[in-house]
């Protein structure tokens, strides 16, 4: 799948962007005015979504995850940025330059723009997320970056007050509202679907956002993986012990009936 860049105001200068303008180590995550972290939910709900984004179209070292980590987008303001509740760019190095852990994303930098962006809606940021605040002289807010200036395919929100999820596709310049089907979507880029799962996470039972396959089957957790694994050794180690103890019974038998031979005069080896 080819991938478009991301669309934003070319700047002429004298020297290529990678060696002139800020770079991750310039243009870190941390942002002094906003201290803290933010709530359990928007916690772990990121969690749940990278635990089970595993696109089979592209190997895990050429798939980057993040949530609440700085998106910088614009060149002209290198200052500004967008942080998403959870972002994912494909067939890109996991690593930066292949190397080391992001300490932000930099568009400029990494020339590959996220395919799906996640907000987790809340009364504060709702209108900024969904495209109803307007800005004049300020930075765009989160959609209209996602939307027209770095044209994110799909772009996903879900307000876990009242459990509603919208998932909106770029069709040409702007964003359209999707048709859900059952609570799901299906990516066809990503051979994966999206949709809300009702189930316990972190001893939480409630609904989640939650990657599937194609065949409609939830992509287990680190958690579930690592359980599946421990209930197959316990299969195997069943499967061993019952085939001892069919050869044990087996072995016993054939002692009992040369015995009886025996008994009757009859030498067993001879047979």
């Amino acid at each position: 799948m080819s991938l478009a860049k991301p669309s934003f105001k070319k700047v002429i200068l004298p020297h290529p962007a990678k060696e002139t303008l800020p770079t991750m180590y310039d243009l870190p995550s941390e942002d002094p005015e906003e201290p803290g972290l933010p709530d359990e939910f928007h916690i772990w709900q990121p969690q749940l979504c990278s635990e089970t984004f595993r696109p089979p179209n592209y190997q895990s070292e050429r798939v980057f995850v993040a949530s609440d980590l700085n998106l910088y987008y614009d060149p002209n303001h290198t200052a500004w940025y967008k942080r998403p509740d959870w972002f994912a760019v494909v067939g890109i190095s996991r690593l930066y330059q292949g190397r080391e852990l992001r300490m932000s994303y930099v568009i400029w930098q990494e020339e590959v723009r996220p395919i799906v962006a996640i907000e987790l809606l809340s009364a504060s940021t709702r209108d900024q997320d969904l495209g109803y605040s307007e800005r004049t002289g300020k930075p765009p807010t989160k959609w209209e970056v996602y939307e027209q200036i770095l044209a994110i395919p799909y772009y996903v929100t879900f307000d876990r007050v009242s459990n509603e999820l919208r998932i909106f596709k770029l069709d040409g310049r702007s964003y359209q509202l999707q048709t859900i089907d059952n609570a799901q979507f299906w990516i066809p880029e990503l051979q994966l679907g999206i949709g809300l799962w009702l189930g316990q996470y972190r001893g939480l039972n409630r609904l989640w956002l939650r990657w599937y396959d194609q065949d409609g089957n939830w992509i287990p957790t680190e958690a579930e993986r690592t359980e599946l694994q421990r209930q197959r050794a316990e299969l195997e180690r069943q499967r061993a012990e019952h085939e001892r103890q069919q050869k044990e019974l087996a072995q016993q038998r054939a002692e009992q009936l040369a015995e009886r031979l025996r008994q009757m005069g009859i030498n067993p080896d001879e047979i």
